[in-house]
This record gives C-alpha cells, structure tokens and sequence, in this order.
C-alpha cells in the first residue's frame, strides 16, 4: 500500500490547489532490544573469543578484525539459540504477502561472528540469497558511551546519489529525506538486534576503541513457503 501524506494545499496565482504527497519505495529497517540481555552476552562473548582463539579469520567484507565461518548455529550453543529465535520472531513479523497477509515461512539460516578492535570496520556490501539479514550487537566496545569511537553499523540509501550529485545543499520537504542520497548510521548497543533487507548495502566504520566490538550477523533465506 502507497503511503499517502495529506497536505493542506499549495497556492498558486490566488487558487488553492490540493496536494497529496505519495512516499514510494520505503525500506524497513527494524531495531529491537533482547530484554535482560546481559547474562547472555557473557555467554555469547566467551563462546566468540574462544572461538576466535582456535580458528583463523574468514575474509570477506571485514577490513580487518576476525570473523567466523558461516555456522555459528551450529556451535554457538544455547546462547546463539536464543538469539536466533529473537530474531526469527522479528522476520516473521516483517514478512507478508502482496496483500498483506502473514506467511508460514520455513527459514534456512546462516550465521557468523564478528570481532572488531581497533582501525577495524567492514566495507560496504549486500547478502545475495537471503531475503532478511541481522546484525546483533554481543558488547558494543564502549561506543555508546563515547560515540567518537567510531565502529557504528552504516547503510546507504537505496535509491542513490539522488540530488546529491547536482545539488547537494537540496533536498524534499519531511524528516523522511534529511539524509536523502546519503547514508545512516546506527550505534551498536549490546542486546540490540537489526533486520533489514539483505539487499541493502551496509557497511561498519572504523571502530577507534581499546575493547572487542562483536557482533553476530544472520540471514534468513526462504527454505518454504505457505498461506497459514
């Protein structure tokens, strides 16, 4: 459905013309908190640390910094479990057919561990084959307290340079485009998940801090697929 903002008018030469602003192509970004998360990051930071002790980084989009193999489902325990079902429930929530309806979707999923120190970040990219993709935030390495640190989780909007090209002091009318053809930035705080779309190009900056910055990322493919 169109999301349609009314105006009062425009006047033009005397005459009131009635306008009726139409906002196409939104992207939903979801930012939801695991309740009484503590306990469990502790958990999830030792079983990640040791991991990280015992094998070698993958190299993908981190510039820097380790990350696992794409199956920390399978050897992140009780604690990872818990996660992914936090998140499965967010997906669910957000997934719905062309008219509206909710779906019962068997998900295939495929998860990894991330650990940041300092100069660390992950350049800009996607997750092709999968329609949602997570980030969840194990310790934060002291960004929310001191934001000049850096590390934050950053995505470019989808529609493109848009005027930024021609015109980059101008912009539409609304708080929806302040950062019109430009990027947002989010910083991470522990027990906060992430879903978006995984074909949204996303990126973290360089973290500055003297701590691990971790994260768990996830992505959820459509393994089957019914009306329920």
């Amino acid at each position: 459905m169109v999301e349609r903002t009314p105006s009062a008018g425009v006047r033009h030469a005397g005459e009131q013309m009635q306008v009726e602003v139409l906002r196409l192509f939104p992207t939903p970004l979801v930012v939801a908190t695991i309740p009484k998360a503590d306990a469990l990051n502790t958990e999830l930071k030792s079983i990640i640390l040791a991991r990280e002790r015992a094998h070698e980084s993958v190299e993908r989009s981190n510039r820097g910094g380790w990350q696992s193999t794409w199956d920390m489902h399978e050897w992140g325990g009780a604690p990872m479990q818990t996660v992914l079902a936090y998140a499965r429930a967010l997906v669910d929530d957000a997934t719905v057919d062309r008219a509206g309806n909710r779906l019962e979707i068997g998900w295939r999923i495929n998860c990894w561990a991330n650990v940041s120190r300092n100069g660390h970040g992950n350049q800009f990219h996607t997750h092709p084959g999968a329609l949602w993709s997570v980030s969840y935030y194990v310790d934060d390495g002291g960004i929310g307290a001191d934001p000049s640190l850096g590390g934050e989780f950053e995505v470019l909007d989808p529609r493109g340079v848009a005027p930024i090209m021609y015109a980059p002091q101008v912009t539409f009318p609304g708080a929806d485009f302040v950062a019109l053809g430009e990027s947002q930035r989010l910083a991470p705080r522990p027990g906060v998940l992430i879903v978006f779309p995984s074909w949204l190009s996303h990126g973290v900056c360089p973290y500055r801090g003297n701590r691990e910055r971790i994260s768990i990322a996830i992505n959820f493919s459509i393994a089957a697929l019914s009306s329920p």
